[in-house]
């Protein structure tokens, strides 16, 4: 009899899920201003344009993205990014072709986090509700600056397909143990995931914590539409994590030195 409620309880339990960061590109030389609220003026940093690859080790298991990055021409022209890598491109080490991503969830709709999600041809693309709603009119339509008129003409061409799955608010879980909470208004909606590993739960920020010095020296992004609600994120993002280590900003270059290299531009966070 134990036995079998041994077999049971580990039929019932989560994934233990790989995760990895890959950088696809460098945007050189950014304002700290601009990530950090209240800076140094002056300071700069390298920007990691990076993507999260999270992996159901199981045979036929989910291969879950988080976050799409860009690469539509207007965006490379306008940020001039280095050592650019096209995103479904920026896979091939992992051993993960397009075709193979199971499901895409956006954090938020800006260009550099939602373009590239119409590269991965079957993935589910998941995002929040009302950050759909707020962002992606009728027809295609941008209903606020925040979102690229093209971007938000691609995910409804993605919604009227059928593709687009929605989630309906905070703390839901999207897959078995990863779940989605709302992120402190970097954008109306954005979100970061928790995940379960064989490290314990792995915190994936998004730009809700853009880099590590958000969390150590306790200040919010600077792009923010609500600085409280940001730091209460950050706070919730500590209880959650396994350990502080195990929270990953967006866009901080040292992630890829803290964690083990797997391959050029792609650490494993697990």
């Amino acid at each position: 009899m134990l036995s079998l409620l041994l077999a049971v309880s580990l039929l019932a339990a989560p994934p233990r899920y790989q995760v990895y960061a890959v950088r696809y590109a460098t945007v050189p030389n950014f304002p700290l201003r601009g990530l950090v609220a209240g800076a140094p003026r002056g300071e700069r940093t390298d920007l990691a344009m990076t993507l999260w690859v999270i992996r159901d080790p199981a045979p036929g298991g989910r291969v879950i993205l988080f976050d799409a990055g860009f690469y539509r021409d207007k965006f490379i022209e306008q940020w001039k990014p280095r050592d650019y890598v096209r995103p479904d491109r920026a896979l091939a080490p992992l051993g993960i072709n397009p075709g193979d991503v199971t499901d895409l969830v956006i954090s938020h709709i800006h260009w550099d986090h939602a373009d590239g999600a119409d590269l991965f041809p079957k993935a589910r693309v998941w995002l929040q509700t009302d950050e759909y709603d707020h962002y992606v009119g009728p027809g295609g339509a941008p209903l606020d600056r925040a979102i690229d008129s093209l971007d938000a003409a691609m995910l409804f061409s993605l919604h009227a397909a059928g593709r687009v799955h929605l989630i309906p608010g905070d703390s839901t879980e999207v897959f078995p143990g990863i779940y989605a909470y709302l992120g402190g208004k970097h954008t109306y909606a954005s979100e970061y995931l928790s995940v379960p590993t064989r490290s314990g739960v792995v915190v994936l920020a998004s730009d809700n914590v853009y880099l590590y010095r958000n969390l150590d020296e306790h200040r919010p992004i600077a792009q923010t539409l609500d600085s409280l609600s940001n730091l209460a994120a950050q706070q919730r993002m500590l209880k959650l994590a396994a350990r502080p280590a195990l929270i990953v900003p967006g866009h901080d270059p040292t992630v890829f030195d803290r964690f083990p290299k797997v391959a050029p531009h792609i650490v494993r966070i697990d």
